[in-house]
């Protein structure tokens, strides 16, 4: 089972920011938090992937498990799921609320992003969102059965894990000056 775990989250920012956005990672043992790090990706770009993988190798040894919130961080610096699963050794389990509107990021990314296209096979090869335990994920090197009982394990408050929970919220009170108001 996957007790040891780090979540990660961007930090909101303008819609006409083009540079550097903080991005927060927590460390859990089930619900206790044990650490935080931080790091930076750059708005649209490619850099998510090596930043996150940085930020994972900074942590304690015994981490079994990565938590995403989205594919992407920063708009769209889209992670690459399989990647980011071979350069940590750690299974990768992304979390959303709902599924994504696949149609529109595909738009958007083709349309308006650098580098759109090979983002948008970044995000055809996490290959497709399954439910589980009331999100829907992608993943690489776990099973369902065992992203659903690593979303057990570390799920208090809500649907969504509290290494996630606690990133965004430390994200966003960093960032803004206060955590309130927002939705996980």
């Amino acid at each position: 089972m996957f007790v040891h775990a780090i979540g990660f989250d961007d930090a909101p920012f303008h819609r006409e920011w083009r540079g550097d956005v903080p991005v927060i990672g927590t460390t859990y043992a089930r619900t206790t938090l044990h650490g935080v790090v931080s790091g930076r990706v750059r708005r649209d770009g490619r850099n998510s992937t090596a930043e996150l993988a940085r930020l994972v190798n900074l942590s304690p040894a015994h981490l079994q498990l990565i938590l995403l919130q989205g594919i992407a961080l920063a708009g769209f610096n889209v992670v690459d799921l399989h990647a980011l699963h071979g350069a940590t050794g750690r299974p990768v389990l992304i979390v959303a609320r709902r599924a994504p509107n696949l149609d529109r990021i595909r738009a958007a990314l083709l349309a308006r992003v650098p580098g759109g296209a090979r983002k948008w096979r970044l995000v055809q090869a996490a290959g497709p969102m399954e439910a589980c335990g009331g999100v829907f994920v992608q993943r690489a090197g776990l099973t369902l059965t065992q992203a659903q009982e690593a979303l057990e394990a570390l799920t208090v408050t809500g649907r969504v894990p509290e290494p996630l929970r606690a990133a965004h919220l430390i994200a966003r009170g960093v960032t803004r000056g206060h955590s309130a108001g927002g939705r996980v």
